[in-house]
């Protein structure tokens, strides 16, 4: 016999699948069988089949390290150095002088006296926002702030606001209304993923300090791109935000995440962050290919420069179509308005052999459905024509039916 909760169970899951079916919004993941520069290919169930690869514009992998053999080589010397796997937590264990060398590294390049490394920029926000805030602090967002900084502040026990996206007066009011001896945390992604524009940092810093609040920058998706050395959106602007997350899941080219702060700060994360004192630590040979990517980052500047080529190939050619977005990031939003028309044209584009990936809501905003490309220094600049040619096609076989000029 069934019992009660097989059949709750079984309704709740079957009737939320069938919702999001019928909107148009299921995912689907894709299994790869290869991974080569900028081209990725399908996995095939034929085992002697070879399927046909794509261009893909949807990495984050803004400065082509993922697949470089100058990191691969170094991970693999991390590996004969330090062995594959870590053991156990930074508290239990320690860190080896791969972890050491890396928080060095991080504070150096970012100016900041203390780095805490975690296994992955939801884990590090979580932990941030779990740890710092209580239940008589305030928590004030940035309307499109990343899901995981979303999540944490509605799971942290502090009271949450949001506001308007990079509105400093809707911030201003909101933080105008707050009690004087309320602790306040302002927290904006400093490249925000899915519009790819540059959170106003001289503006956010002001209204920090006018009303006595602290200011946390997830540059996810800056570091490695924007500033002289890569060092993201807080060198290309001059400002250092009380905390800065970043990332090595994009432009570095590996995966992990660290928080730099100051050192009481960084001292209290250690001590109480559950998301560090609880999770093995990232292998030390990561670690180890992390501070190489950092050198390489920081020395070939010509990755950045071919990004600004790159984009600027893109842009000559797509800004006369209404929805494409300006930017100056690796993320060249193009807005289709319904998921049906993103998954449209994302299906056009992988006919002719480009992997570009349609964003739906909830991701995005309803209406806003959109194709999110990302360019990479991996690109070639005939691929990147290619690339706008098929779009401007396709725009104009369905002038009529889409609306766009």
């Amino acid at each position: 016999m069934m019992s009660d909760s097989k059949i709750q169970f079984d309704a709740k899951i079957q009737k939320a699948l069938t919702t999001r079916r019928e909107k148009g919004l299921q995912r689907s993941t894709q299994v790869f069988s290869h991974f080569s520069d900028n081209r990725i290919s399908l996995s095939t169930s034929n085992a002697t089949a070879e399927s046909t690869p794509y261009i893909n514009f949807s990495s984050n992998d803004y400065l082509g390290l993922a697949r470089e053999p100058e990191l691969i080589s170094a991970w693999q010397q991390g590996l004969n150095l330090y062995g594959c796997g870590s053991s156990a937590s930074p508290t239990v264990t320690g860190l080896s002088m791969a972890h050491q060398s890396l928080q060095d590294k991080l504070c150096e390049w970012l100016g900041y006296p203390r780095a805490v490394l975690f296994n992955s920029g939801f884990s590090a926000n979580q932990a941030l926002l779990f740890t710092l805030l209580d239940k008589h602090d305030h928590l004030i967002q940035d309307k499109l702030n990343h899901a995981s900084l979303m999540e944490a502040g509605m799971l942290s026990p502090a009271p949450m606001s949001r506001f308007k996206h990079n509105d400093m007066n809707d911030l201003s009011c909101k933080l105008a209304a707050l009690s004087l001896s309320q602790a306040k945390l302002v927290v904006s992604e400093g490249v925000f993923s899915m519009d790819g524009d540059v959170a106003p940092l001289n503006e956010l810093s002001h209204q920090c300090q006018k009303h006595q609040a602290w200011l946390a920058i997830d540059d996810a998706h800056g570091l490695g791109v924007l500033g002289a050395s890569g060092a993201g959106v807080t060198e290309l602007l001059g400002i250092k935000p009380n905390i800065l997350i970043v990332t090595f899941g994009k432009a570095v080219g590996l995966s992990g995440a660290a928080i730099l702060c100051d050192e009481s700060t960084g001292e209290f994360l250690n001590q109480f962050a559950r998301h560090y004192v609880y999770s093995t630590a990232m292998p030390p040979a990561q670690a180890y290919a992390i501070s190489y990517a950092i050198t390489m980052i920081q020395q070939q500047t010509w990755r950045r420069e071919k990004l600004i080529e790159l984009a600027e190939i893109l842009h000559e050619s797509l800004s006369t179509l209404s929805g494409y977005r300006v930017t100056n990031t690796a993320i060249k939003p193009l807005i289709c308005g319904s998921s049906q028309q993103a998954i449209d044209l994302s299906s056009y584009l992988k006919q002719k052999g480009m992997w570009v990936g349609a964003i739906r809501p909830p991701t995005v905003p309803a209406n806003s459905a959109r194709l999110r490309i990302t360019l990479s220094s991996c690109h070639s600049p005939q691929q990147v024509s290619r690339l706008t040619q098929e779009i401007i096609q396709y725009y104009q076989l369905n002038k009529k039916s889409r609306g766009h000029d």
